[in-house]
């Protein structure tokens, strides 16, 4: 390796052991004071405050989120550095965005400390609202991607893996609307909006059979009625529907509706429907920039396998798949919670501030922080990077 820029990567990654606790005391932090979409003020204060005082100033309120933000620093090749720090109801750091939070601060403020040396400028930017409500969707839309060349972040997870295996998904809202009555004395003369929805649950239930096995579609009861002697005038649904690509995720959509609308027109009631936002992208993974991240990975310890050869896989939905599409991207999974510990479980939020997730915070930022110096200072593994980018063919119509 070329000694300047072994010389390099030694300072990035002795400036994260310099900080090391003060970037672990963030994630615990932030862990302590769960916040759901758009409500992360807390979170999103420390890591601007934490920021700036690592010589990276960061300014609240970027790109029309109120709870982003964004910093920048450098000249030349710009890579982007993202956290997440959004929470799950009730559940908390269920997913563990605290370390992806600190891993990302840490190696934005790594990278900021040997910008100009390394010729390259970075971009730090707080996304929140991953959890449905798009905050990377909705900064990108305002321009926060403008002039990136690559994006990064890595996320939590029970292995190291080179990518979440991300597929497109959309929000959908179904209200039911009947007519209500007593259910003893004049049961006749009501229309139950509550059997309309069961219904259409059912339906849904059913059209499960013949979707592709890749794809997922589930849902909860978000109102049900009142008392059970009052034949339910309203009901209403929220629904996630998930498949493997924008394109099959609008032949999906439309039979999903349809299921849901069947059980108002069997108890003659009237539906109404919100498909919420903009669909959530699958993860087109950059290989070039995936396999750097390995090799600095391994460099500190750690074997990062990929999904489709370990058959060890995370499926989700993350905007970070919209971002993807827009520029060369990674998301690798970061190892912080024993094997077989599922995300969006209490038992991974309590790990998400352990011993296990404490070193994925460092060795996170240092692996980020590794492969942005590779991007920086090889003008071939940039060209490579758009090239895989552009055979990769992203839907640009993500926003």
């Amino acid at each position: 390796m070329n000694s300047d820029i072994e010389q390099l990567k030694e300072r990035a990654c002795q400036f994260i052991d310099k900080h090391a606790q003060t970037i672990i005391d963030v994630s615990h932090q932030i862990h302590a004071n769960p916040e759901e979409n758009y409500q992360e003020h807390f979170a999103a204060e420390l890591l601007c405050k934490t920021s700036t005082n690592l010589g990276l100033t960061a300014d609240k309120g970027a790109y029309g989120a109120p709870t982003g933000f964004v910093a920048d620093l450098g000249s030349g090749n710009t890579v982007c550095i993202m956290s997440e720090y959004d929470a799950l109801p009730d559940i908390g750091h269920g997913c563990g965005h605290n370390v992806i939070a600190a891993a990302g601060l840490g190696a934005a403020a790594a990278l900021a400390s040997i910008a100009a040396d390394a010729g390259g400028r970075v971009r730090y930017l707080g996304t929140p609202a991953e959890e449905g409500g798009g905050g990377k969707i909705l900064m990108a839309k305002n321009g926060a991607l403008t002039d990136v060349d690559v994006a990064m972040m890595v996320h939590s997870a029970d292995a190291d893996l080179t990518t979440i295996d991300a597929i497109a998904l959309q929000q959908l809202l179904v209200e039911y609307f009947g007519e209500e009555s007593h259910a003893a004395a004049a049961p006749h003369r009501g229309r139950n909006a509550l059997d309309a929805a069961v219904l259409g649950y059912m339906g849904v239930a059913a059209l499960r059979q013949h979707i592709l096995p890749t794809e997922r579609v589930h849902g909860v009861f978000r109102s049900a009625g009142e008392k059970p002697n009052i034949v339910p005038r309203e009901a209403s649904t929220e629904w996630y529907v998930r498949s493997d690509t924008i394109t099959t995720l609008n032949e999906l959509k439309p039979r999903v509706l349809a299921a849901l609308e069947s059980g108002a027109t069997a108890c003659g009631c009237t539906s109404k429907h919100t498909w919420v936002g903009t669909p959530y992208a699958d993860m087109i993974t950059n290989e070039t920039l995936s396999a750097s991240y390995v090799l600095n990975a391994a460099r500190l310890g750690r074997t990062v396998t990929d999904p489709r050869v370990s058959g060890h896989r995370v499926v989700g939905s993350t905007d970070m798949g919209n971002v993807s599409h827009l520029v060369a991207s990674i998301h690798p999974m970061i190892a912080s919670a024993p094997h077989n510990t599922a995300i969006h479980t209490s038992a991974f939020a309590e790990h998400s501030r352990g011993p296990l997730a404490d070193a994925a915070v460092i060795d996170g930022a240092k692996a980020m922080a590794l492969t942005a110096i590779d991007f920086w200072t090889s003008e071939q593994m940039r060209t490579s990077v758009q090239a895989d980018f552009a055979r990769a063919n992203p839907d640009k119509d993500v926003l």
